[in-house]
């Protein structure tokens, strides 16, 4: 099926080569206001849906093409991670998902006029155990300061992940099957 023209709600650059490797047509908007922040917080798949319609609601309803958004956080023992405040905290995180097992998990919203669907995706990725080294060479070669949990997994050279039990797409920012669940 041919997907219509979409207006993405999201700065993302990783969303944007998502969906242009798949072939969409889209359009940048960019959401308005701060982002709900929810790093800390108890996991739950509500908080993140709520997160990615308010993204989407935030660009406004006067369009023709349907509205798109996504929320994706990282989870580790039940708290959401977000995106590292700098450096030290990114070392922080990186040591603190070494040789665990956590979860990627996106709510993607499309809105189309009065109609509102969300879909939800969970991706399990293990790491293997990381030297304090491996961290301090990733963090300087790849700059990870813009992802949640500190990381891309699309990364070049990037082979912390030993593991990845789901769709890779929702790990690097844009669940596609969860997207064509609802499109």
């Amino acid at each position: 099926m041919k997907i219509e023209k979409i207006i993405l709600a999201s700065a993302s650059p990783r969303r944007r080569e998502i969906l242009k490797e798949n072939g969409i047509d889209f359009e940048v908007i960019v959401p308005e206001g701060d982002e709900k922040n929810i790093v800390g917080e108890k996991y739950s798949e509500e908080l993140v849906s709520e997160c990615a319609i308010a993204k989407a609601k935030s660009v406004g309803a006067n369009f023709r093409s349907p509205i798109v958004s996504c929320d994706t956080v990282v989870v580790n023992d039940g708290i959401i991670i977000g995106k590292p405040k700098d450096r030290e905290d990114a070392v922080k995180i990186l040591k603190s998902l070494s040789g665990k097992t956590h979860i990627v998990a996106s709510s993607v919203c499309v809105i189309r006029g009065d109609g509102v669907k969300v879909a939800h995706e969970i991706t399990k990725v293990t790491f293997r155990e990381l030297s304090d080294m491996e961290i301090e060479e990733y963090i300087d070669r790849c700059n990870p300061l813009d992802k949640a949990g500190s990381y891309g997994i699309q990364d070049e050279g990037f082979d912390f992940a030993v593991k990845v039990d789901g769709n890779i797409d929702n790990v690097i920012g844009f669940p596609m099957k969860a997207f064509n669940s609802i499109v």
